[in-house]
């Protein structure tokens, strides 16, 4: 148990790390062009393929070395600008556009079949009448069970042209028997607000997962829905948000700011400076604001806090952010692939730079969280070090820095014992979720016409699923002991139960119950309203 004490922050920062580095890759312009050149050391690289594609004298795949060659030339300018190989594109490209072309249902493979988790609400497969549990053995006519089946392969049947029809073999456990069904492919959406509810009676809460092509419309019918319930006040949660398109984050900082206020400040490598400011659309420019962040907040979620902050609008809480001020471009490589390249830095309106010094490789770069967490920024707001020279006033006097991501104005620690990191740790790594559908498996009759408010009040996890849980993590190499955090692996177990039956939403309300930063905003809105008493 000692050496996983030791390595377990470092497990947890190369987590997070890797989000953000996915997360890198969304992070772009999109604004997009193609640009071609020839010169000297481009036919220089040719004649090597060349040579090695015809000269060479053993067989060699030179479509792998030129991926190596990309992805060596990339890694030598900065962490950001990233090759996207032909195998990878539609699904960044999907991620990115907010919606795919399918039948809409998450699975898992589950003893060598699909087993579908839940349908998509509004898809395609709900409206055939797929539930959770369900399994998926023939699409048209084709076996998608047995060993030799694997989920990519399975994904591009059930994917495919819009309105085309797919007959689906669907066996059914509860009935003991197979319903053949037909199903339309639609649009089916990626969302990217995962959850929308009032916190209490005028305060409204908004979480966003990334910023991607359908992020404002969400946001905005979220928003709306709220208004229409009567708040007057707001929680952003952009916690472990990695970014997505700037236009999409400048339009959510839209929505908060007064006409003609600057948003964001872009300069390429000519010089040339583009500012963006806030219109007159805005929706909530009035109302109260909080907006929350964290080490894995990055880009565009940047962008989003420090327009904010640097219009001395609302109260950024949490801890400092990822600290990414870069504007990547994607670019077709003629061959299904493409490359996201930097083609600018981006400011907040003071002028500052939030992108951390990235010369010392992307290791080290990426191992940022690990060397936070040791110097104790983590826990204490006075760890944080700034520079004086990087310091900037809002236009109401407040000191926000540059150099490094965003600084909140309240800072809320981390939980960094070992317990609390090893369940964050084992909550992402699979176990649980797959641990709950083995349960809902067993128990799903229990659970059947429940509605959330019941659920959310009367059921309770209990010791014995607890304890079996532990066990089965133990099975699956997760030595944990989680005997001082009972409670906190008991709501995140029923939140993963919520998130099956009824989806990411009501993951995330029973999720939030003890969250220490919304417990925070409680906080401040009960000293406020004190204060004006």
């Amino acid at each position: 148990m000692g050496n996983y004490k030791k390595y377990l922050p470092l497990w947890i920062g190369l987590a997070l790390a890797a989000g953000v580095f996915i997360g890198s890759k969304l992070n772009f312009n999109d604004n997009t062009e193609k640009i071609f050149a020839t010169n000297s050391k481009k036919d220089k690289l040719n004649r090597l393929i060349d040579y090695i594609d015809y000269e060479y004298v053993d067989n060699v795949n030179t479509d792998s070395i030129v991926d190596v060659t990309v992805n060596g030339i990339l890694e030598n300018l900065d962490p950001h600008s990233v090759y996207i190989p032909k195998s990878e594109y539609q699904h960044n490209a999907d991620d990115m556009r907010g919606a795919f072309t399918g039948i809409g249902v998450s699975f898992y493979i589950y003893k060598d079949t699909i087993a579908v988790i839940r349908s998509i609400e509004g898809g395609p497969a709900e409206k055939a009448g797929i539930k959770g549990g369900d399994r998926i053995l023939y699409a048209d006519g084709k076996k998608l069970f047995g060993e030799l089946v694997n989920r990519d392969s399975i994904s591009n049947y059930l994917k495919g042209e819009i309105n085309s029809k797919v007959s689906l073999d669907v066996y059914r456990p509860s009935q003991k028997k197979v319903l053949e069904l037909k199903v339309r492919r639609k649009q089916v959406p990626l969302v990217s607000v995962d959850a929308s509810y009032k916190l209490d009676e005028d305060l409204g809460y908004i979480k966003i997962n990334r910023f991607s092509e359908t992020t404002f419309k969400e946001f905005e019918t979220a928003l709306d829905k709220l208004k229409d319930q009567g708040i007057k006040k707001l929680v952003l949660d952009l916690r472990n948000n990695p970014g997505g398109y700037i236009s999409t984050a400048e339009r959510v900082v839209d929505e908060f700011l007064e006409d003609d206020k600057l948003v964001l400040i872009t300069k390429n490598k000519s010089g040339d400076i583009n500012k963006t400011y806030a219109t007159r659309r805005g929706d909530f420019e009035h109302g109260k604001l909080y907006v929350l962040i964290n080490e894995n907040s990055a880009s565009a979620s940047e962008i989003v806090a420090g327009a904010l902050q640097d219009n001395d609008k609302g109260t950024i809480i949490g801890r400092r952010s990822f600290g990414k001020g870069l504007v990547q471009r994607e670019m077709s490589l003629g061959d299904g692939s493409a490359v996201r390249l930097t083609i600018a830095r981006y400011y907040t309106p003071t002028g500052r730079s939030i992108q951390r010094p990235y010369g010392n490789g992307n290791e080290t770069y990426y191992s940022d969280y690990e060397k936070r967490y040791r110097n104790g920024e983590l826990i204490h707001a006075d760890s944080i070090k700034v520079a004086d020279s990087l310091k900037y006033k809002t236009p109401k006097g407040k000191v926000v820095y540059g150099g490094g991501g965003i600084i909140p104005d309240v800072f809320v620690p981390k939980d960094t014992s070992v317990e609390n990191e090893t369940l964050q740790y084992v909550s992402r790594s699979g176990f649980m979720s797959y641990f709950i559908f083995e349960y809902l498996e067993k128990n799903r009759d229990m659970f059947k016409g429940i509605k959330f408010d019941d659920f959310r009040k009367n059921f309770i996890v209990d010791e014995k699923l607890s304890k079996e849980f532990i066990e089965y993590a133990k099975f699956n190499e997760a030595q944990i002991d989680l005997s001082n955090y009972t409670e906190d692996l008991k709501r995140t177990l029923k939140a993963n139960i919520a998130q099956q039956l009824f989806g990411p939403n009501e993951y995330e309300i029973i999720l939030n119950e003890n969250d220490p930063m919304l417990l925070k905003v409680l906080e401040l809105e009960a000293s406020n309203h004190l204060e004006k008493n």
